[in-house]
């Protein structure tokens, strides 16, 4: 009996030191998981609310956090939208927003090239702080909002933002060549031949088209023009600029469009959002018809200097068109080839269609594309053909002198 009893209490001692031993490892690794995680949290913020965007959730507009690039994590190559900023970074990249760093003015504010600790090169937009330009606040957060959610080869890339205090600043992709607007004006010097300009028309279609169709929530841009079309060394065209963006009439709920106040940019701008408010992915295609005329004709969509017939770019050129003369309208500046011809009328045919009075008889952006793939492929049989029989018209000259 007396065996069973320290028995007894042998056991429970033994018990008892277990579970100070279990509570006291539980204990340790809880304290040591709930370390991990403050350090996590204060050194992922942004890359959290990064990926949350990216899942269709919205930033809070009172946000002052971006992502910090202090020595810790430096990355070889960075993710969009996973880099947040603190001011004194900003003044170091740009030495203090140096005028010899600007390469640029616009509506939003300056812009400026500046190299980050990790080598890469990107471009600085810093807003106006007028307190006249309340609106602007409105579009750095449809800027920062619709660039967290996009990704695409002809997009320009975001790197991440910040907003403290009357600074609103945000960092995209630096894209070296400018824009398409300088080019077509001959700014760099040289002039855009209409395979190039083809090319241009077809990336910037692919842009809108995946805004359109391939993300969660698709976006209206509501701001396409040639200046908002920025080139790398390649030509390759990449879309910027997403102030004026607003997300488009959710289809799969019955809704036609987005009642809204007009906003764009003159020339370029839907007749029929101007008269009924209402914003719809066809807006942007009207947009698009204007900027094929552009590249064609290398004129801007309103010239203030031509004689009236001619001031709207788009309405003289369209007149012409169906009158049978596409070739006045040509850039003087390309050669009258066949080539260059055959690509003129079906570019034009095309504009046609998008600049359609009424919506619904425009395509959509993913058939413009599909239809300027198709004239680029023309257009390059031509010109393989063109030069073959070059080749035989000079043999065959070679053969005659030799004779």
């Amino acid at each position: 009996m007396i065996c069973i009893v320290l028995l007894k209490k042998s056991l429970a001692s033994v018990t008892k030191k277990i579970k100070n031993c279990i509570y006291i490892c539980f204990r340790t690794r809880r304290y040591k998981m709930d370390w991990i995680l403050k350090e996590e949290e204060q050194r992922g913020k942004i890359a959290a609310v990064s990926n949350a965007s990216r899942a269709g959730s919205q930033r809070g507009h009172g946000s002052k956090r971006g992502t910090s690039i202090s020595s810790y994590n430096i990355l070889p190559a960075k993710e969009p939208g996973s880099v947040e900023f603190t001011m004194e970074e900003i003044f170091r990249v740009t030495r203090n927003f140096s005028p010899s760093f600007k390469i640029g003015q616009g509506g939003f504010g300056a812009v400026y090239r500046a190299k980050l600790l990790d080598g890469t090169v990107v471009a600085v937009k810093r807003a106006k702080k007028s307190v006249y330009e309340k609106h602007l606040g409105v579009e750095f957060q449809s800027e920062i909002q619709t660039l967290s959610r996009v990704e695409h080869l002809n997009l320009v890339k975001f790197f991440g933002y910040l907003e403290q205090e009357d600074e609103r600043i945000i960092v995209v992709e630096y894209v070296p060549n400018g824009t398409l607007r300088e080019h077509l004006d001959c700014i760099h010097g040289s002039v855009l031949d209409l395979a190039a300009r083809l090319d241009i028309a077809i990336d910037v279609s692919h842009a809108i088209t995946y805004l359109h169709m391939y993300i969660d929530h698709p976006i209206i841009h509501r701001d396409i023009k040639s200046s908002n079309i920025l080139l790398t060394e390649n030509f390759r065209a990449k879309v910027a600029d997403f102030g004026f963006a607003r997300q488009a009439p959710d289809s799969d709920s019955g809704m036609t469009h987005v009642s809204t106040q007009v906003k764009g940019t003159a020339g370029y701008l839907d007749p029929e959002y101007l008269k009924t408010y209402q914003l719809t992915e066809k807006s942007d295609v009207y947009s698009f018809g204007v900027l094929l005329v552009e590249l064609v004709t290398g004129r801007r969509p309103i010239e203030p200097k031509f004689e009236l017939r001619e001031r709207i770019t788009a309405r003289w050129a369209m007149k012409r068109f169906i009158e049978g003369d596409a070739i006045s309208v040509l850039d003087p500046r390309l050669d009258q080839i066949a080539a260059n011809t055959l690509a003129l009328e079906k570019i034009l045919e095309l504009a046609l269609q998008c600049l359609a009075p009424r919506r619904q008889s425009r395509p959509t952006m993913k058939r413009c594309a599909e239809i300027l793939w198709s004239i680029r492929k023309d257009i390059r049989e031509q010109l393989s053909a063109s030069n073959f029989r070059s080749f035989s018209t000079s043999s065959q000259r070679s053969t005659s002198l030799k004779e």
